[in-house]
């Protein structure tokens, strides 16, 4: 019995021992790698965060600071309360991280690659003022990394194949979602005689959706770090259901009169749509078809005739291309999009943040443990440090992604940006609870382009997008190039 004991005291003690030893080598590469994810998540706040909020203050609903203010706030509450499924797809499932059994330390080397392979690639784009895809960023350069230590051995083809579907399938999702939202929104309330109040009958409905889908997606099969990971489906239904028809009541009984005396205090002949003026000397906007310009208050839309025939309905269906709205009615709508724009940066937190903070995860996970499996769920310290990086690009740099996405692409008033934003929200929490770290600027742009195309033939600058597009198909391979390169570097001096 002695023996088997001290037998054991031995085993703990040279295991100790040895993850010891494993630790005061590897400190380095941990502290070196909390640079580069601060430096990642700078760059993602000042590229990818922009994105959420860019149609809010192209569309004058928000001033700049204002959105940079409630981006801090939504994008950290969406990756702590949903993100962690898409830090766990990203730190252990491209990858196959069993293969580095015994190789810690050269695990801790790749990582650190993915991360300045990533960051490199973010603030380039950044200063090209191209909104790329930080998805797409971390799943090259981890690509990068592994090729370089272990070929394809090891690589998850199937969760890759997956992952590069939802890159196509998120910004068609997001369009359908905001394209259908914009022409149903058209029908029921711009292009009727008394737009406003159509639009404060089915304000509590938006209300309640909003909030009924965001409380589910946290409650159901929640965050493992609050304990929500045991609700069941039908609890999950009825505390969304319950807080849903709370704020649709609320909306009904206390913001719909708010709403009505702030429209109605400035009644002017021309509508603002504004809750503040931009600040036009970070964002001007660019003139691109500025036919859908508002209308004396006392004016009504022309009406648009149904037809059987297909062109005829078609023609019903699609806005009028040069029709002018109801101001009072955007002005309702500049108060959703407020709304809108936090329920989108929820759900960029939920997704993108990940990125930022999966590969430290990864890091963090395998010093402590001295294995590469990786058991523990991520630190709610590590997301807090991810968000911090994020919120300080965002302030710094964020002005320039914000200009493209919400002024440079298309004309955006507040109700064509509510349905902008809505889409790309649903879209990407969706993807979150799904555990597929889709690209949210996807699902953006291509809710915009959607919208503006609808909106008028000539909305969406074909140009800037063609930029964009193309920024797209590069970033899978250079990041693959640039984390390869780094990688090989460190394998040499490491």
């Amino acid at each position: 019995m002695v023996d088997v004991a001290s037998t054991i005291a031995g085993l703990v003690t040279t295991t100790m021992s040895s993850l010891d030893t494993f630790q005061s080598h590897a400190l380095w590469i941990l502290i070196v790698g909390a640079i580069f994810a601060f430096c990642l998540g700078f760059s993602l706040g000042a590229n990818d965060v922009s994105n959420a909020f860019g149609t809010s203050v192209g569309s004058k609903v928000l001033k700049i600071r204002q959105a940079y203010s409630l981006a801090t706030v939504v994008e950290a509450a969406g990756a702590i309360l949903i993100g962690y499924n898409v830090v766990d797809t990203m730190r252990k499932g491209v990858v196959d991280v069993n293969i580095y059994e015994g190789e810690e330390y050269t695990f801790l080397v790749g990582q650190l690659g993915v991360l300045a392979g990533c960051a490199t690639w973010l603030m380039i784009a950044t200063g090209l003022d191209l909104p790329v895809s930080s998805s797409h960023s971390i799943v090259g350069s981890t690509l990068g990394f592994s090729l370089v230590l272990k070929g394809t051995r090891g690589i998850d083809w199937s969760v890759v194949y997956r992952i590069m579907a939802s890159w196509v399938i998120s910004p068609v999702l997001s369009a359908c979602i905001s394209g259908v939202m914009y022409i149903l929104l058209d029908i029921t309330v711009l292009r009727r005689k008394d737009a406003l109040k159509n639009g404060l009958i089915l304000l509590p409905f938006f209300y309640f959706f909003c909030i009924a889908f965001n409380t589910f997606n946290v409650v159901f099969q929640g965050s493992k770090i609050l304990g929500l990971e045991s609700v069941d489906l039908v609890w999950a239904l009825i505390i969304s259901a319950i807080a849903g028809g709370l704020a649709a009541l609320f909306c009904q009984f206390v913001l719909r009169p708010m709403l009505l005396n702030y429209i109605n205090k400035d009644d002017k002949p021309q509508s603002k749509a504004t809750v503040v003026p931009i600040d036009n000397d970070i964002v001007k906007p660019t003139p691109i078809d500025t036919s859908d310009a508002t209308l004396p208050v006392n004016a009504v839309p022309e009406e648009q005739k149904f037809s059987f025939s297909p062109k005829g309905f078609v023609k019903w269906l699609l806005p009028a291309k040069h029709r002018e709205e109801d101001p009072h009615a955007l002005r309702l709508f500049s108060t959703i999009q407020v709304f809108t724009a936090c329920f989108a940066g929820f759900a960029h937190g939920a997704n993108d943040v990940a990125n930022a903070i999966a590969p430290l995860a990864a890091m963090l996970s395998v010093y402590q443990e001295g294995t590469v499996k990786q058991e523990n769920p991520a630190s709610i310290w590590v997301f807090v440090f991810g968000v911090t990086a994020i919120v300080i690009g965002l302030w710094v740099l964020g002005h320039r992604i914000i200009k493209v996405v919400g002024t440079k692409m298309s004309h955006v008033h507040p109700a064509s940006g509510f349905t902008i934003e809505f889409g790309a929200a649903v879209t990407s929490i969706l993807a979150s609870k799904l555990g597929l770290p889709i690209s949210t600027t996807h699902s953006l742009i291509g809710s915009v382009v959607a919208v503006g195309t609808i909106k008028s033939g000539k909305g969406v600058n074909w140009r800037v997008f063609g930029s964009i597009a193309l920024s797209w198909l590069l970033t899978l391979p250079v990041t693959i190039g640039i984390s390869a390169l780094i990688t090989y570097l460190l394998t040499l001096v490491a």
